[in-house]
């Protein structure tokens, strides 16, 4: 759904905007008043989340790691197998 993501940040971009126009007409002074600052809280879990990573895990001593860049244990050099969590 990052559609509605993009939607809800775009529609807080704008009530934030009018909000600082509607500040700036009451009391006619500058308040820039803006949502900008959360909008990534918005996009948080848009990729994979944690619950969803992949743990690679050597079959031999048991190492477990996220990092894509190990093809191999760094202990003893069995080729690691993916394992969903």
């Amino acid at each position: 759904m990052p559609g509605s993501r993009t939607a809800t940040a775009a529609i807080g971009l704008l009530v934030s905007l009018l909000v600082s126009v509607v500040l700036w007409w009451r009391f006619n002074t500058f308040a820039f008043f803006l949502f900008v600052p959360f909008v990534p809280f918005l996009f948080r879990g848009s990729g994979q989340s944690a619950t969803e990573a992949t743990t690679r895990t050597c079959p031999s001593c048991g190492f477990q790691t996220r990092n894509r860049a190990y093809e191999y244990c760094p202990r003893d050099g069995t080729r690691l197998a993916d394992r969903r969590q």
